[in-house]
């Protein structure tokens, strides 16, 4: 069987020529060595031990297994199971479905968009950053940063319901540009056809990506590549003028300025030297107040977009009715080319003395008269129509409420934020409780650290710190005082627990402040880089035929937990577990049928 990493880079290498159409893409499913990857990519993440409709889960993973999937796929009688829809709460107290697909469906489903990733990557455009390797709301924030300077008006997109409307013909027929294997695309429409069970009754689907499913964001990418690729020919014919007209009045100042340095140089009276000296100064002040070029020339267009999976934001340098006729074509192309609606009344234009909202963060020009001294001593403006980005009050306090952290008063028309415990924690132990509140603070602080308010993370930080302190008090039906005392040491409050070797260590609560991190400068290759697979000892244990716990020779099976810590060690198979801090353990028929009954002490 040939190596999946040298099928793959096989694929990326033939997708640089534009006019190829791939073939006998199907028979890549039956190589067992890339369901090895495919497995050894998705056996850590959450949610395998979720059963789907077919009841199976990530255990019980064996060879036989992958050999039975192939088998059926072969004979093209394998049918992906419709998946199990249930409902999570969202931040604005409202359900969004979620589907839970079958484990084989899992599987499947990768192997077929690690094939899709190298045929798509490297001819996806730059402007897209959502669900791609080495790209994500970072890396779209940081473009934003370096390319939208001098915007006058941001358009921030919605597209109406985007996963759920995307049309299964027109995805075909753009698959089908590139894939020219019927197989291939019969196996992806099946997918798309699954359905979901809701409460034990069937639900066809006629439109949309598989809920939950692996490749649906590589499918939206897909979909929405037609997208890019149409606005960067619109930029392309939007953009007008290589440079703005200077500004008249600016232009006047430095005309006046050149005038009094000439004669400065050959004047020799000092009543005279000093008059121009106090004319130049004046000029330079009141030349500060304008900017050098014309803002308002109408000869001069610019347009700038990124988009995020399903979210956009474009900046226009240009008049608010170009920004009206942006909409107005992109809201044309998505109906008709892609059977997709633009929201009207989400899809805003805003101009960029207010913030637009994208991924999380209120994005902004800012601008200031302020100068830095660069060489020779000459001075220059700063932040002059830069793109700022910031974290709103706003969004700290929504996941406050989220953490349950917060409870809000009223004094004279003013909001006023109070700490209050998280009874729900109460029953943890102490490390827990500690290590839950740090990693929500990171968590929040590391999205957010590009911010260039970040220092009033503080405000999330002071009342997440004594929530927990409140925590700590209603878990032990004491004051916040005494809990204080006894956690504190040095001023550092912490937690000390026993490591497994013995040794005391003190965990401490986080306190290493909210500097903004600085945008690292990514540079982006159009050159896709070569497919690097890692192996891991997964695969290797689960071919060896050798069972971990009685050491039989057999065909073996993968045996899972969701967590270690839920372990006892009181059995046999959870000491060796524990001893190995695997939540894996590759174990022969016989041992992997006693673990589910009990029987094995």
């Amino acid at each position: 069987m040939r190596d999946p990493e040298r099928v793959l880079n096989s694929l990326a290498q033939q997708s640089k020529i534009s006019m190829y159409r791939f073939e006998r893409l199907y028979r890549i499913l039956f190589n067992k060595e890339i369901y090895y990857v495919a497995y050894q990519k998705l056996y850590a993440k959450e949610g395998n031990m979720t059963p789907g409709v077919d009841g199976k889960t990530i255990d019980d993973m064996s060879i036989f297994r992958i050999e039975q999937l192939i088998e059926l796929l072969k004979s093209e009688q394998y049918q992906p199971v419709s998946s199990k829809r249930i409902y999570i709460p969202k931040k604005n107290g409202s359900k969004r479905p979620l589907g839970i697909p079958s484990f084989d469906d899992k599987l499947v489903q990768e192997v077929i968009r690690m094939i899709l990733e190298a045929i798509y990557e490297d001819n996806f455009e730059s402007c897209s950053h959502g669900f791609r390797p080495n790209r994500g709301c970072h890396t779209a924030l940081s473009r934003i940063k370096d390319t939208f300077t001098g915007s006058k008006w941001f358009v921030e997109g919605d597209i109406k319901g985007f996963f759920d409307n995307i049309d299964h013909d027109i995805l075909i027929r753009i698959l089908e540009e590139r894939i020219s294997d019927n197989r291939f695309i019969r196996l992806i429409r099946k997918f798309l056809n699954a359905g979901y069970m809701e409460e034990w009754t069937f639900h066809r689907t006629y439109s949309g990506t598989p809920q939950g499913g692996i490749i649906s964001p590589i499918l939206a990418n897909i979909y929405l590549d037609k997208f890019d690729k149409y606005m960067n020919e619109y930029i392309h014919n939007f953009n007008e003028g290589k440079k703005r007209k200077p500004d008249t009045v600016y232009a006047k100042y430095a005309l006046r300025k050149i005038r009094a340095e000439r004669k400065l140089k050959i004047e020799t009276d000092k009543k005279k030297r000093e008059f121009y000296l106090n004319r130049i100064n004046e000029c330079c002040k009141a030349r500060n107040n304008y900017p050098s070029l014309d803002e308002m020339d109408s000869s001069y267009r610019r347009l700038k977009y990124i988009r995020y999976a399903d979210d956009f934001l474009i900046g226009i340098i240009g008049s608010k009715a170009d920004c009206v006729k942006v909409k107005k074509d992109i809201k044309d192309f998505l109906g008709e080319k892609l059977n997709l609606e633009l929201s009207d009344e989400k899809t805003l234009i805003t101009n960029t003395k207010k913030n637009a909202k994208f991924l999380g963060y209120e994005i902004g020009i800012y601008k200031t008269d302020q100068t830095k001294r660069i060489g020779k001593g000459t001075a220059q403006r700063y932040y002059r129509s830069k793109v700022f980005l910031k974290v709103s009050m706003d969004t700290m306090k929504k996941k406050l409420f989220e953490y349950d952290a917060i409870k809000l008063t009223y004094h004279n028309g003013k909001e006023r934020w109070h700490p209050k415990a998280r009874p729900c924690m109460k029953n943890n132990d102490d490390l827990e409780i500690l290590c839950q509140y740090n990693g929500e603070i990171r968590g929040f602080y590391n999205y957010y650290s590009l911010a260039n308010n970040s220092y009033t993370i503080d405000s999330f930080y002071n009342i997440m710190e004594y929530s927990m302190y409140k925590t700590y008090a209603c878990k032990y039906k004491s004051s916040v005082r005494k809990v204080l005392r006894k956690y504190s040491k040095n001023g550092e409050f912490g937690v000390d627990y026993i490591k497994k070797n013995g040794k005391t260590v003190r965990c401490e609560f986080y306190h290493d402040g909210f500097k903004r991190k600085p945008l690292s400068r990514i540079k982006f290759n159009d050159d896709q880089p070569l497919i690097k697979i890692t192996r891991t000892s997964l695969i290797d244990r689960i071919k060896a035929n050798k069972c971990e716990i009685c050491g039989a020779e057999s065909v073996l099976s993968m045996h899972h937990v969701k967590k270690l810590k839920d372990l006892q060690g009181k059995r046999i198979w959870e000491k060796h577990m524990i001893a190995r801090r695997r939540k894996t353990i590759a174990v022969c028929h016989d041992c992997h049928w006693k673990i589910h009954t009990g029987k094995l002490d």
